[in-house]
């Protein structure tokens, strides 16, 4: 099985046919992460209800959690306007980010200069 043509139809992939991919909390909107998807990637997420997605680094699919532990049932996925961009809302068990934390954005707020 692959992709259904018409949301492959929609999407706009980078020149390595990825599109980044938000992972949120689904009932507190808190944004965990941000990771790549490509066509065989969101239809495995989208059929196993488990975030799929590709490693760029080690060049292949990864279940979130299938290591650690800490995976993400997906409630629900969108793509932006432009087709450019995957929202996954997920149900978060245990910490998101590789480093251990919940979310990725945890390391450091940018301080505003104006």
């Amino acid at each position: 099985m692959s992709l259904d043509p018409e949301i492959a139809a929609r999407l706009k992939r980078n020149p390595d046919g990825l599109v980044p991919a938000i992972a949120q909390q689904h009932d507190t909107g808190e944004v965990l992460m941000l990771a790549w998807m490509n066509d065989e990637a969101l239809h495995r997420t989208l059929t196993t209800g488990r975030a799929t997605y590709w490693s760029r680094s080690r060049g292949e699919f990864w279940v979130k959690g299938d290591t650690s532990g800490h995976v993400q049932h997906v409630k629900s996925v969108a793509l932006d306007c432009d087709g450019d961009t995957i929202l996954v809302q997920v149900d978060q068990v245990g910490a998101a980010c590789h480093t251990g934390d919940r979310t990725c954005f945890d390391a450091g707020r940018l301080e505003m200069l104006g």
